[in-house]
């Protein structure tokens, strides 16, 4: 209960803080997603899920409604809660030539994949930065979070017996859709692959470990035979990392950040939940069952009442198909862009 409490008040001083700074005090509307604390899988299925952060004490905050617990609705129905993103990647890959894929490198790594024909495809690949910062704070006694700029990673050498014996989790192999999170890929994970492996000098472990990232997301996009690949979230930002993931890409496949199309790589999930926050203000789905395995669309989220009473819009004729991605309004005080929903 204290935890619940103390994300929520933390994120409603940072979401008052943004629509003073970012909005100009004109949000409209506040998505929360919630810090993940467990998502329950077995088996292949998703079982449930918990995300903290109470939205009431950002409604408070910022006398803005709020949408929080995005991903139960869609367990509900069969899926697996995530990529929730995948409907956003949709909507941002929807018009670009080939075969388009967007990749996000979080704590966990997922994909969205776009053929030109046939349903689109999402899933999570395996660990983002998960293991690479679980390995980095142990390593330095929590002195360090992670892996800056990928400088250990770069002073080392792949252990190519820790790397294959890391490729043999079984979940690598499972089908889509499927997801995961650091209930598997955790420091004891990490620990059980070390074990009885002998001394390792951490810039060796680091560097197999993001051999083991860019391995295992190139892995899983080569089968859908992508064009394209457009990344975003923290691991864009380890240089490291995306030389590997170049590498291990096929030589004809584009990789590039998503600043290229106008959401910024550290922001971009931010921007997908304002927009599932939006949908489901409008009664819209927020999800995509064919990238989530649901048994169809659902509106997703619970709505908090900000200060005044809740009206809400009514639904368009149809969903938004795609996002366009301009300048800012002139009002905002940052040089940020911001996305626009087209039909």
């Amino acid at each position: 209960c204290r935890l619940d409490t103390l994300i929520g008040r933390a994120f409603a001083d940072l979401a008052a803080r943004a629509d003073r700074e970012l909005c100009g005090g004109r949000a409209e509307l506040i998505a929360s997603h919630g810090q993940t604390v467990y998502h329950w899988s077995t088996g292949g299925r998703v079982h449930g899920t918990l995300q903290l952060g109470r939205p009431a004490w950002i409604a408070e905050a910022t006398g803005r409604p709020v949408v929080s617990d995005f991903r139960p609705a869609d367990i509900a129905a069969g899926g697996q809660g995530a990529p929730l993103v995948s409907l956003v990647d949709l909507m941002l890959l929807r018009g670009r030539p080939g075969s388009p894929a967007a990749l996000n490198l979080g704590g966990i790594a997922n994909v969205t994949a776009l053929p030109p024909a046939g349903p689109p495809t999402a899933f999570d690949t395996g660990p983002g930065n998960a293991l690479l910062d679980a390995a980095v704070t142990e390593l330095t006694d929590g002195r360090l979070g992670y892996d800056q700029d990928g400088a250990l990673a770069a002073a080392g050498r792949v252990h190519e017996p820790l790397l294959r014996h890391l490729l043999a989790e079984p979940y690598y192999r499972l089908p889509a859709p499927k997801t995961t999170g650091k209930e598997l890929f955790h420091p004891g994970h990490l620990r059980a692959a070390l074990d009885g492996l002998g001394p390792l000098a951490p810039q060796d472990l680091l560097a197999t470990l993001t051999r083991l990232t860019a391995r295992t997301v190139a892995d899983a996009l080569r089968p859908l035979r992508v064009t394209e690949v457009i990344a975003s979230g923290g691991g864009t930002r380890n240089p490291v990392l995306m030389r590997m993931l170049r590498e291990e890409l096929p030589p004809d496949t584009a990789l590039l950040g998503s600043d290229a199309l106008g959401l910024p790589a550290a922001a971009k999930e931010a921007y997908a939940f304002a927009v599932l926050g939006f949908l489901t203000l409008h009664g819209l789905p927020g999800n995509a069952p064919e990238c989530t395995g649901a048994r169809g669309p659902r509106v997703l989220g619970s709505l908090t009442p900000g200060h005044r009473p809740l009206r809400l819009p009514p639904a368009p004729a149809r969903p938004p198909l795609r996002i366009a991605v301009g300048p800012p309004p002139p009002w905002r005080a940052s040089g940020a862009t911001h996305p626009a929903l087209q039909g």
